[in-house]
């Protein structure tokens, strides 16, 4: 068998009483996307600053690489890439001499810092841009950047904290397509991501972290099996209708829930649940039919209340 990237068992990380980290278990083995979701406070990013040895763990064991954070940041360091969630990119510097003075700091020659600027602003599709003012730059252009100097210096693992947060939809699936070509070279990815249509896309396997645990893991397609149904109804009666509506579904349904603003009813069978509420006499304003997704799953694991 071929030994994971990264391996935690029972890794814990508290600050004073408050418990970040709450004895959790995974591995990610080499070439795999692997999605870290939960809601604020969850432990997500925690997580990742002990991944990428810039955090000590409290407790549990730790690996990356083979070899422990807490004793070999430096070694382990040189061979991540790491995106954060916000892009932190030298202003002062043109586009192309942000990845080679990056580069530098790894200690690759400044030959070979240029070679792979080049390459890299290929792959980013920046090469037009490369004597441009980073200020000048759209912020799916920033976010590509900031991407490419992640991998100046060939990581074995990405790690990407909410990679497409505020971009618009065309960049973001640019920045899909950019780290599906990454996968394809064999680089381990691991993000965390608010969008579940992203993990969805991104992810060969995921875990629901809140409160410091892991809730479920699995790839997304699986875990839609296991937590929800093959389709999700929609209906919408009004605001002071929908909970007298919802006590005359229960039953059709294999899990009703309830809304402000609208019923969600989860079901196999959407379009023959639309004909059995209708034989209840019950009409409702505007109804849909929709396939479940992660985000159904995620909500039912982690609560819609807001966490802040």
């Amino acid at each position: 068998m071929v030994a994971p990237v990264i391996s935690a068992r029972g890794l814990r990380k508290t600050f004073g009483e408050f418990v970040a980290v709450d004895g959790i278990d995974f591995e990610v083995p080499p070439g795999e996307s692997f999605g870290l979701l939960g809601p604020n406070g969850a432990g997500k990013s925690t997580t990742m600053r002990m991944v990428g040895a810039v955090s000590q763990r409290t407790a549990g064991e730790l690996r990356v690489l083979g070899l422990d954070p807490d004793t070999h940041g430096p070694e382990i360091r040189s061979q991540l890439g790491v995106v954060p969630q916000d892009d932190n990119l030298d202003t002062e510097l043109k586009v192309r001499d942000n990845l080679i003075v990056y580069g530098r700091y790894f200690g690759i020659s400044r030959a070979l810092c240029a070679q792979r600027a080049d390459e890299l602003l290929g792959f980013a599709q920046l090469e037009e841009k490369a004597k441009a003012r980073v200020d000048d730059l759209s912020g799916g252009m920033k976010r590509r950047l900031t991407i490419a100097r992640a991998l100046i210096n060939e990581p074995r693992i990405l790690m990407l904290d909410e990679p497409t947060t505020g971009l618009d939809p065309q960049a973001r699936h640019v920045l899909w397509d950019r780290l599906f070509r990454l996968k394809e070279r064999g680089t381990t990815l691991v993000l965390t991501t608010h969008y579940m249509d992203e993990a969805e896309q991104l992810c060969d396997r995921l875990v629901v972290v809140d409160h410091g645990r892991i809730m479920a893991e699995g790839s997304p397609s699986a875990l839609i099996r296991q937590y929800s149904t093959r389709e999700v109804c929609e209906l919408r009666f009004g605001s002071e209708r929908n909970a007298d509506a919802a006590a005359r579904l229960e039953g059709l349904a294999d899990r009703v829930e309830t809304l402000p603003d609208r019923v969600l009813l989860y079901t196999d069978d959407g379009e023959g649940l639309l004909e059995r509420v209708a034989r209840l006499g019950l009409h409702p304003t505007t109804s849909l039919v929709r396939r479940s997704s992660l985000e159904d799953v995620f909500l039912r694991l982690t609560g819609r209340s807001l966490v802040e």
